[in-house]
């Protein structure tokens, strides 16, 4: 991978997206000797603009980004940069510095995380959480119940409904368990990886 540098001026557009959710972050600039730093220390080095220097995002604020894959575009003059961010990435406190619209499973993961690591008075997720194993359990099973009954009555409203709430209480059941939603979605794309088949009670079924 060799960026061209000069076709702008000597700067090249980084492209931050987190690679968990996807979500763009922001958009910065590396000169080359951002760039080296970038690969030698796997932490995003931007150069500065407005302050004529070398920027290591999140030198002040501790919100460091993490790079996990880098691809140059195909006239070389733009980066994307993969990384897993370590707090909120626009300086305003917004995940993205394109504001916070974006919303995908991903989100809610990091919404329910943030309840159960600091519990709020009268949240319905602190109340699960005490309740234990067993009450998420039965709240699980209720809602795959409800979500049954939906598809049996061809009620799409109440389906998506009812899958928005299993989908809830199964990452209150994922965090209460000690895995993470990254865990399941790297299962998914191993068996992905398999040809998009995988072994159920000994036969070969197509997803």
């Amino acid at each position: 991978m060799k960026p061209d540098f000069e076709k702008g001026g000597g700067l090249l557009s980084a492209i931050l997206q987190d690679a968990h959710t996807g979500q763009v972050l922001m958009n910065g600039f590396m000169d080359e000797t951002a760039y080296q730093k970038t690969l030698e220390e796997g932490m995003v080095c931007f150069y500065s603009r407005s302050k004529g220097r070398l920027w290591k995002k999140g030198e002040t604020s501790g919100n460091v980004q993490i790079v996990k894959s880098m691809a140059l575009d195909c006239d070389s003059d733009a980066l994307l940069i993969q990384v897993e961010p370590k707090g909120p990435t626009c300086h305003l406190g917004s995940q993205s510095c394109f504001g916070d619209t974006h919303f995908n499973l991903q989100t809610l993961d990091r919404i329910v995380g943030r309840k159960v690591e600091a519990p709020e008075a009268g949240s319905y997720t602190k109340y699960l959480i005490e309740e234990g194993t067993d009450k998420i359990l039965k709240k699980c099973g209720e809602e795959m119940t409800e979500v049954v009954i939906a598809a049996k009555n061809s009620d799409r409203d109440e389906l998506i409904d009812e899958t928005s709430d299993l989908l809830y209480h199964t990452l209150v059941l994922l965090k209460n368990q000690g895995v993470s939603l990254k865990e399941v979605e790297d299962n998914l794309k191993l068996r992905h990886g398999q040809d998009l088949t995988y072994k159920v009670r000994g036969e070969i079924d197509e997803w």
